[in-house]
C-alpha cells in the first residue's frame, strides 16, 4: 500500500489502558493520520473456558463488572482520541486476548495491528508481553510493537 493511499486504511490498536497501550494508541495517531484506528479491549476468558464452544453465535459468559471495566478503558482511549483530535472507534471483544486480536485484524480487514510491548503491571506484564509476542508471530497483517 502507498502512502497516498493510507487514507483508506484501517488500524486495530489493542488497548489495555497500560502505558505500553497508550503509546501505542498515541504512535498510531501521529504515525496514520489518515487512517480509521480502532481500540480493541478484549475481556480475558480462559481458552478452556470457551474453545469447545467456539463458533459464529458463541456467547460468552463475560459479567456486568468485567463489561464496565472494558467501558472505562475505551472511554480512557476516547479521550485520548479527543486531544489528539483523531475520532476513535471502540471494541470489546471477550476470550484468548491474541487470538481475538489476530482473529479481528484478519476478518475486518484491518491493514495493521499496532501493539504495546506488554499490558499491566505485575503478573498479567509478563502475560500479555506473551500476547504481543504471539501477535506478532500469528498475524495476517504486519505489526508495529511499540514501547
Amino acid at each position: 500500500m502507498t502512502r497516498e493511499h493510507a487514507g483508506d486504511s484501517r488500524i486495530l490498536v489493542p488497548y489495555d489502558g497500560s502505558e505500553p497501550a497508550t503509546a501505542a494508541l498515541e504512535f498510531a495517531f501521529e504515525t496514520f493520520p489518515d487512517a480509521a484506528i480502532t481500540a480493541l479491549y478484549v475481556i480475558p476468558i480462559a481458552e478452556t473456558t470457551f474453545e469447545p464452544l467456539e463458533g459464529p453465535e458463541l456467547r460468552l459468559p463475560v459479567t456486568e463488572r468485567a463489561r464496565e471495566y472494558a467501558t472505562d478503558l475505551l472511554e480512557e482511549a476516547t479521550a485520548l482520541a479527543a486531544s489528539a483530535d483523531r475520532e476513535l472507534e471502540t471494541e470489546v471483544a471477550a476470550g484468548k486476548p491474541e487470538r481475538r486480536i489476530v482473529d479481528r485484524a484478519a476478518d475486518e480487514g484491518y491493514e495493521t495491528i499496532v501493539i504495546g510491548s506488554h499490558g499491566r503491571d505485575g503478573v498479567s506484564r509478563v502475560l500479555l508481553g506473551s500476547v504481543a509476542e504471539s501477535v506478532v508471530r500469528r498475524s495476517p497483517v504486519p505489526v508495529t510493537v511499540v514501547r
